[in-house]
């Protein structure tokens, strides 16, 4: 049925109290001490100084985890199986390289913004096209995606009006938003609490259905007849025949594209590098450590429901329910699940998903206020702004922002192609270029603005012609070295992340030809401050990384 009980609304009432309550008073906290703070526009968007390696690793999985995993990522459970936790596994990994190799960079450069570092590093041409990539595409894929997927599951859940329920979203993250980064990071605590306990109550019952309607009792005799009843959905590596496999083209997840998925997200996004830019080198490389253990637990918690639901869809215990518009839609999956919680449970697990929701708009939002105003407004606008004008800006940004994701959100087709894969695809466009641009302003001085600029049109460019490839040509040539898989029509196409791979190659050789070309004619270029010191990580975070490496392996060798 679907609606809350009373003593669901009084389970999500005293989160929603708790959240809200801790949010004002390290709001007030905050700005107590000194009056000036209140115009402290790095206090506001940063935190500088202020969270602890704890909070940055939950902010990132607050902000990072969101309806695309319990919608989307769920939905693909459902559709795929395990293999969609590629995402989640692999990111742990990234993040430890994150830590070790691109986090000193920013820091020992005072890096505060992403289109800063390409100021600095190249021009400031290079930095306000990506300033306005990166706005455009926080705004319309990025916070419209969360918007419109939590929307669903909220509105599934509760029975409410998906409009309002988009609305409300929006009114609440706004509320913790405009408490600046370190209200979102201190919050971000509770609101991870709140989603790990709730996500695993969803999934202890969803295995325990499992069991139940085999006559047995247990999450570990669940857990066994879903391995049994869908064995092709514990496969880590998909192989060609599968009908995912242009979703997740088999090695490539782990030697191709997913890396540069990855990379790109951890080690190049103001949304999740802003946690850790405030802090200094230990504290914030324990936190993406923290950040990568609580990545490992993830598919438990969104992954596994979808997969239980699967199980349970073909044994006809839930019928119409998966269906929209006369068809299968799995992204119903998780709101369909948590439909069937008891009384109490299903507050919870309602308090969780918002909790999920809530905290990656406040930090999506809180994204484009920082580039917005540190980096378009600032530099065009107002050169001489105040500290606390520009925190005023920040606040009006972030409003203004929220308005636009509810008001675009309805109109792109999120739910028509499944959520989760809608996000990578679309962000896949120009993250290739992205991280060309910055691997390469890293570690190589020869580098050029030219060549940056490149890769910053020039990627997407690139991007959209191997997109629209197959209109113009039969691709089926290549399909016997597996870059390409008929789709649904029986059209040949590249897959998204082989398309990611090919563009980041391509970039990358064009940007070496143009900047050594550039480099032998005069062209002065300008690097960042860099030594091998910076990268030796401490002995405590070697160990921890140690041990995800471990774990990660392990997954893939049982369920390869």
């Amino acid at each position: 049925m679907n609606q809350l009980a009373t003593i669901d609304y009084i389970v999500f009432f005293v989160y929603f109290t708790i959240v809200a309550g801790y949010g004002i008073w390290i709001y007030r906290r905050k700005t107590g001490h000194d009056g000036t703070m209140e115009g402290d526009s790095k206090d506001y968007f940063l935190a500088e100084g202020s969270l602890t390696w704890w909070a940055i690793g939950s902010s990132l999985i607050a902000s990072n985890i969101s309806a695309e995993q319990f919608v989307g990522m769920s939905g693909s459970g459902f559709k795929m199986g395990l293999a969609i936790a590629t995402y989640e596994w692999m990111a742990a990994l990234t993040l430890i390289i994150v830590a070790v190799f691109f986090i000193p960079v920013y820091l020992k450069n005072k890096i505060f913004t992403m289109p800063q570092f390409l100021s600095q590093r190249y021009n400031g041409t290079v930095a306000m096209i990506m300033a306005i990539f990166w706005l455009a595409l926080y705004v319309v894929v990025n916070l419209t995606s969360i918007l419109y997927l939590g929307a669903i599951a909220v509105s599934s859940i509760s029975g409410l009006n998906l409009t309002f329920c988009m609305y409300a979203l929006a009114a609440f993250a706004i509320i913790i938003t405009l408490g600046g980064m370190k209200v979102i990071g201190f919050t971000d605590v509770i609101q991870v609490f709140f989603l790990i306990l709730g996500g695993l109550a969803t999934t202890y019952l969803a295995l325990n259905l499992v069991a139940e309607h085999y006559g047995q009792t247990g999450i570990l005799a669940g857990f066994s007849q879903m391995t049994s009843q869908a064995n092709d959905h514990f496969h880590m590596i998909l192989e060609r025949e599968n009908p995912n496999y242009s979703a997740l083209p088999g090695l490539t997840v782990l030697l191709g594209g997913m890396w540069i998925v990855n990379l790109n997200y951890w080690g190049c996004n103001q949304y999740i590098t802003q946690r850790a830019l405030g802090a200094d080198l230990p504290t914030a490389r324990n936190g993406l450590l923290f950040a990568a253990f609580l990545k490992l637990l993830m598919p438990v918690i969104v992954v596994l429901p979808g997969i239980a639901a699967y199980v349970l869809y073909k044994e006809n215990v839930f019928g119409s329910e998966m269906m929209q518009n006369g068809e299968l839609n799995p992204d119903r999956a998780y709101p369909v699940l948590l439909n069937i919680l008891p009384v109490g449970l299903k507050g919870l697990s309602f308090a969780a998903l918002t909790a999920a929701v809530v905290a990656s708009l406040a930090g999506k939002a809180n994204s484009i206020a920082t580039i917005f105003t540190l980096d378009v407004y600032q530099k065009v606008f107002n050169r001489e702004a105040s500290e606390k004008q520009l925190v005023s800006v920040g606040k009006i940004t972030v409003v203004v922002a929220m308005l636009l994701g509810v008001l675009i959100a309805p109109h792109l087709g999120i739910d028509k192609k499944g959520g989760f894969e809608f996000i990578q695809e679309y962000t896949g466009f120009v993250s290739p270029g992205i991280f060309a641009m910055f691997i390469l302003g890293f570690f190589w001085k020869r580098t050029t603005s030219s060549a940056a600029l490149f890769a910053t049109i020039g990627g997407f460019i690139l991007s959209v012609i191997l997109k629209a490839l197959p209109n113009l040509t039969d691709l089926s040539g290549l399909a016997s070295i597996g870059f390409a898989v008929p789709n649904a029509e029986g059209v040949y196409e590249i897959p998204f992340l082989d398309r990611m791979g090919i563009v980041f190659v391509l970039c990358v050789l064009v940007m070496v030809l143009i900047s050594v070309l550039e480099t032998s004619r005069g062209v002065k270029t300008k690097g960042l401050e860099v030594d091998a010191s910076m990268f030796r990580p401490h002995r405590s975070f070697a160990i921890g990384s140690i041990v995800v490496i471990a774990l990660i392996t392990a997954l893939y060798t049982i369920y390869w």
